[in-house]
C-alpha cells in the first residue's frame, strides 16, 4: 500500500469508526472557536441535531454574496455546512457536498426531506457524492459549473494536496472562488508526526508549512492567495503536544480567486474602488482580507489583483472601478507576505469564522 492510500485509510478509520460525536475529538483544531455572526447562527439553528452533533469542522464556511449560487463543499462530512450553505444560495441556488466517508454520508443524506421542509423550499437545493477531494475529476461534477468552492478542515487530511486544488480550480468559473478554513503549521512536519493517526485524524498531522501552501496553491493556478481570518491554536492533550514538539500550529481562513494572470506581487496602477454597499450582512463595509477593508462610499486605492479580483467576480456589480491598467508605479505600498499571523506584535489573532467582519483596516496588502 502507497503512503497515499495509507493516509486515506487512516482518515476513513478516524472519522468514519473512531469519532462518534464532536466530542470525541482531542484537541480544539477543528472546533469552532467564537461566536458566531447572527446570520450563521439562525442557519445554523435550522440544521437538524443529528448532523450538528457529528460536525468536526474549524468554523462555518460561508463567505459572502451566495445567493443564488453553486457551492461545492470538500470534505462535508455529515452535512452541516451544505444545509447552512443552502439556507444562503436560497431556492435558486444549490449546494453539493462530497465526502468519502459512509458513516458522515448516511448521516448527511438521511435529514435531506428533513432540511426540505424545514427551509420550505419546493425542491431539496443539495445533493451528497461520495468520493476522494484529490480525484473530483472521477465524481462526474461538470467542469467551471461552480460559483465557489468552499472546504471546512479538511484539505489538510488529504495526502496530495495540490491534486486537490488543481482539480477544484478546475470546477471553478471564471471569476469564482475557493474559500477554506484548516490548519496551518510554522515549519515543514517530521514524518513521526505526519503519519500518526491522531494526530492526522485531528487536523494536525496533515496540517502544511504555510510556505509551502503558498507553493501549492500557486502551482494549482491560483496566483495571489488571500488570509482572512487567523488564530493561533493549543495542543492541550500532553502526549500529543509531545509528539508536535515545538511546532506552532494556526487556524486560518483562506481565499484564491480563479482568475488567470494574477501577478506574484501586489502592482501598483493606480487603480482604487469605490464600495457602493448592498451585499447582505455587509451593507456599511465590506472585508475582502485582513488589508482590505473597504468602507461604503469611499476611495479605496488598490493593486492590480485586487482590483481584479473585485471587478471579475460576484463582487463587481456591487463596486465602482477607479484606473485601468495602462500605467504601472511600481509595487503597491505595503505589499506583504500573506503568513498567518505573521506580525502577531501588531495584529491580534482572530478567530477562523468567516463572514465575522473581523479584518484589520487598510489599504490594499
Amino acid at each position: 500500500m502507497n503512503e497515499h492510500a495509507k493516509t486515506k485509510d487512516l482518515v476513513r478509520e478516524y472519522y468514519g469508526k473512531v469519532l462518534s460525536t464532536s466530542d470525541d475529538l482531542k484537541t480544539s483544531a477543528c472546533c469552532t472557536s467564537g461566536a458566531l455572526p447572527p446570520g450563521l447562527r439562525d442557519a445554523l439553528a435550522n440544521v437538524h441535531e443529528e448532523v450538528r452533533a457529528k460536525y468536526y469542522g474549524s468554523g462555518l464556511v460561508a463567505p459572502e454574496n451566495l445567493e443564488g449560487a453553486g457551492v461545492l463543499d470538500l470534505g462535508c462530512g455529515a452535512g452541516q455546512d451544505v444545509y447552512v450553505l443552502a439556507q444562503m444560495v436560497g431556492s435558486k441556488g444549490r449546494v453539493v457536498g462530497v465526502d468519502m466517508t459512509d458513516e458522515q454520508l448516511a448521516v448527511a443524506r438521511r435529514h435531506v426531506d428533513w432540511h426540505k421542509e424545514k427551509f420550505s423550499y419546493c425542491c431539496s437545493n443539495v445533493s451528497f457524492v461520495k468520493g476522494y477531494i484529490e480525484e473530483l475529476d472521477k465524481l462526474g461534477l461538470e467542469p467551471a459549473s461552480f460559483d465557489v468552492i468552499v472546504s471546512n478542515c479538511v484539505i489538510n487530511l488529504s495526502p496530495d494536496k495540490a491534486a486537490v486544488l488543481k482539480g477544484a480550480r478546475s470546477l471553478l468559473k471564471p471569476g469564482g472562488e475557493i474559500y477554506f478554513s484548516d490548519v496551518y503549521a510554522d515549519r515543514r512536519l517530521p514524518d513521526a508526526v505526519k503519519s500518526d493517526p491522531v494526530l492526522l485524524g485531528e487536523c494536525l498531522g496533515g496540517a502544511l508549512y504555510w510556505g509551502d501552501f503558498l507553493e501549492v496553491s500557486r502551482d494549482a493556478g491560483f496566483g495571489d492567495a488571500r488570509l482572512v481570518t487567523a488564530r493561533t491554536m493549543t495542543v492541550d492533550d500532553p502526549a500529543l503536544a509531545a509528539k508536535c514538539a515545538a511546532a506552532q500550529f494556526y487556524s486560518a481562513t483562506y481565499r484564491l480567486f480563479n482568475i488567470d494572470g494574477l501577478e506574484p506581487r501586489c502592482e501598483d496602477y493606480g487603480q482604487a474602488v469605490i464600495y457602493k454597499g448592498g451585499i447582505p450582512g455587509h451593507e456599511d463595509v465590506f472585508e475582502l482580507d485582513t488589508h482590505h477593508r473597504i468602507e461604503k462610499g469611499k476611495v479605496f486605492p488598490v493593486c492590480g489583483n485586487t482590483y481584479r479580483m473585485l471587478m471579475e467576480s460576484r463582487f463587481a456589480r456591487f463596486f465602482d472601478a477607479i484606473g485601468d491598467f495602462s500605467s504601472h508605479y511600481g509595487i503597491f505600498p505595503g505589499c506583504g507576505t500573506q503568513m498567518p499571523l505573521e506580525e502577531p506584535a501588531q495584529r491580534p489573532a482572530k478567530v477562523a469564522v468567516a463572514s465575522s467582519g473581523t479584518g484589520s483596516a487598510g489599504s490594499c496588502c
